[in-house]
């Protein structure tokens, strides 16, 4: 972010990931005043709260908006800027921060905090899900059902949310499902339809190591269901070559329509949102301006 704009909103949702730190509170107001920026700090009250805000910061004529938490936060607060001029920073306090890892933004509370201000804005892809906005990856099958059930829980981290899991693994089924990407048809027998518009749902996660915020593309990655046994398939996710392995079909488009045989569970952007039947999904390019670090590793490949 430039140096010459003076007012920066920070939203800030004390529950995401494993808890809130009045440390970071401290930090904000301490890296705004260094850089001469007006802070105003705003904390969520309630689902829906942060793009209360977000666009109340866009008619009070704000420079940025920060959020400061998951991804769940992190949608919320682009509801309310998405088609603005009024870029996106993040500082991710969630579990898995999918979005931020793809865009190289910085973990540790300090050097995020840091990076916001020695970042330029980039204007990415966002795109629907049944009118529902996603940024970073969605998905239909056994990992909607995860999030439906991982909503829930108090007790969050990669830690509940593997053991979650690997109990759920081995009871929910395939489905078939009926796909249209840009009008060609893709028949589905699935576990899993992720919808990416990042490489990766969380954690190093790569559900589309291809895919990108900027290229005016969904990568739709079907799924079968993997035995328990190829543990090489979750390394491939993990080591980013998971288009690779013979249970996953991957393709890309701009309109995709997915009609399943019964509701299926999903989620968007790792929040539960039930099940459903019928899904159409769009990419809205360009649609958002979110703060990338200058010295990110990995701007160019965005």
């Amino acid at each position: 972010m430039e140096t010459r704009s003076k007012k920066v909103m920070f939203i800030v949702n004390k529950f995401a990931g494993t808890g809130y730190q009045p440390a970071v509170e401290g930090k904000m107001i301490e890296v705004s005043e260094r850089h001469d920026v007006e802070c105003t700090i705003e904390f969520t009250r309630s689902p829906g709260h942060a793009t209360e805000l977000a666009q109340a910061a866009v008619k009070e004529h704000f420079d940025a908006v920060v959020a400061v938490g998951g991804d769940g936060t992190i949608n919320e607060v682009a509801r309310g800027l998405v088609r603005s001029s009024v870029p996106m920073g993040i500082i991710p306090r969630g579990s898995g921060n999918g979005l931020s890892r793809h865009l190289g933004i910085p973990l540790k509370l300090h050097d995020a905090i840091n990076a916001v201000f020695r970042s330029s804005p980039v204007a990415v892809d966002t795109f629907t899900v049944n009118d529902k906005l996603s940024l970073n990856v969605s998905g239909i099958g056994f990992d909607g059902h995860i999030a439906n059930l991982f909503g829930g829980k108090t007790k969050r981290g990669l830690t509940g949310y593997t053991k979650l899991t690997i109990s759920e693994f081995l009871q929910f089924k395939e489905f078939d499902a009926s796909v249209l990407v840009d009008g060609n048809p893709v028949d589905a027998h699935a576990f899993i339809i992720a919808v990416a518009n990042s490489s990766q749902y969380g954690n190093n996660a790569r559900i589309a190591p291809a895919a990108s915020v900027c290229d005016g593309l969904l990568h739709l990655n079907i799924i079968r269901k993997v035995p328990m046994y190829r543990l090489d398939v979750v390394y491939a996710v993990f080591a980013g070559n998971i288009e690779r392995s013979s249970f996953c079909q991957i393709v890309a488009g701009q309109k995709i329509t997915i009609k399943t045989t019964k509701p299926i569970a999903y989620h968007v952007d790792g929040e539960p949102c039930g099940h459903h039947d019928n899904f159409q999904i769009t990419i809205n390019p360009s649609s958002l301006k979110v703060l990338v670090p200058d010295q990110s590793p990995r701007k160019h490949k965005i």
